[in-house]
């Protein structure tokens, strides 16, 4: 009975996690292939320099609203109902701050950050518009983040669902009508990205209103040790976001030595598909955190380790899966987007796709990881693993492995460093059960 039941809860967190996801995926793919189809090889290199910001973005909101929200299941399930009523709180008042920090350097900002990223000549104009709007419409996207994952820990996971799947096909739909009908260019993309965040914003919102609402604003004093556990708590998801901006930064650099604008192009199209497939992961590992968080405040064990197994299952299935169809269709995938039917495009997007993505599940198991441990208040080793994947192990491959083998060395750089984390991280992980037991 108790195994079913786990069964049935992990069934239903995940799948409409991973659907939320999948959304989010299709609006990430989609804007690729209007940015792609309407603005050419360049507006599809200024979309990918200037992608790690709003990795960076994101990454913020994730840390905010999952430590926030990690913190507060456990709480909550603990028994500990007056100190969770004041994470929220401090969840905003944190948010605030950055977001007040991201909007400032949109207004004043945002032609150096294009040059640090590297953007010059044709496509400096396209990525500093880029990046203005998306600065400036950061408490958009925070504030989404936020309420999704503190709406998913208050036992509400289809609407944290549907707001998701209303933002992603909102993003479609405005990126289609702002690109080609308006004729909007590079703006009209990111502006359909900021709207299609506020309509998910308002969607889960709604939550605010109802009496099941576990989570408001409360007044209460500044704790710093709570700022820090929550910090501690969502690291892992910052990580996560950051290292795909910085990975992406300073792959860009090595690529532009190797084959200019483009090999940047092409690797723009490989690292949305990356997106894509991480999207999937992380919505597993989002999915089964505040089932984690849930059977650690209460002590059940034995169920947090078979959620955590039914996790691992379903990540190997999918990875051997998704490697496969990128394998078997890695030529018609990169020529959806290369509009401009470029032969060097097509030919380094090919092989990208299928060097890159041998290391699809080992990336998988590091989310997973990362988020189950700190899920489990256990933030050293998630923070570890997060680190280990994001930087320390994969900067210093990639300019390795590039040096020594050129492109084809980068692109294997991935599978090569997610495969050394997930050793570090599977080895601490059973040693963390031999040493419960």
């Amino acid at each position: 009975m108790e195994v079913g039941k786990c069964r049935r809860e992990f069934a239903r967190y995940v799948s409409l996690n991973v659907m939320g996801m999948i959304g989010l995926s299709c609006y990430i793919l989609a804007d690729t292939y209007f940015v792609s189809a309407g603005l050419g090889t360049n507006g599809l290199a200024a979309l990918n320099l200037a992608i790690p910001v709003y990795n960076l973005i994101h990454g913020c909101g994730l840390m905010l609203g999952m430590g926030g929200a990690t913190r507060y299941s456990i709480l909550k399930n603990g028994g500990n109902g007056s100190e969770s009523r004041g994470v929220f709180t401090h969840t905003l008042l944190m948010g605030a701050v950055l977001m007040l920090a991201f909007v400032l350097t949109g207004i004043f900002g945002s032609s150096l950050v294009a040059e640090l990223l590297g953007a010059e000549g044709e496509i400096f104009g396209m990525t500093r518009t880029y990046l203005q709007v998306l600065l400036i419409g950061s408490p958009v996207f925070m504030m989404n983040d936020i309420l999704i994952c503190f709406v998913r820990n208050d036992a509400a996971p289809q609407l944290s669902m549907t707001a998701m799947l209303s933002g992603s096909f909102s993003n479609i739909l405005l990126d289609y009508i702002f690109i080609f009908p308006m004729r909007m260019g590079i703006f009209g993309a990111v502006i359909a990205t900021v709207l299609s965040s506020g309509i998910s914003m308002l969607v889960v919102s709604s939550h605010l209103f109802r009496r099941r609402n576990g989570f408001h604003l409360c007044c209460c004093r500044l704790d710093w040790r709570m700022v820090g556990t929550m910090v501690g708590c969502g690291l892992p998801s910052f990580a996560s976001e950051l290292s795909a901006g910085v990975v992406m930064v300073v792959w860009n650099m090595i690529l532009l030595g190797l084959g200019g604008n483009v090999a940047v192009a092409a690797y723009g199209v490989t690292a949305n598909l990356s997106l894509v497939v991480l999207a999937i992961y992380t919505g597993i590992a989002q999915g089964i955190q505040p089932l984690i968080s849930r059977y650690y405040a209460t002590g059940e064990s034995e169920k947090r380790g078979a959620i955590f197994r039914y996790a691992i299952f379903t990540i190997v299935v999918l990875s051997g899966v998704i490697y496969l169809l990128l394998l078997l269709g890695a030529e018609p995938v990169a020529m959806i987007f290369n509009s401009e039917r470029d032969m060097q495009l097509q030919q380094i997007a090919v092989q990208a796709i299928r060097l890159y993505f041998i290391g699809a599940f080992f990336a998988g198991l590091n989310i997973l990881l990362a988020i189950n441990f700190a899920a489990s208040d256990q933030p050293g080793p998630a923070n570890l693993v997060s680190l280990l994947r994001g930087f320390i192990v994969v900067i210093p491959m990639a300019f390795i492995m590039a040096w020594l083998w050129g492109m084809d060395g980068l692109w294997l750089s991935f599978p090569v460093s997610e495969g050394i984390t997930s050793a570090v991280g599977l080895a601490v992980w059973l040693n963390g059960r031999r040493r419960r037991k």
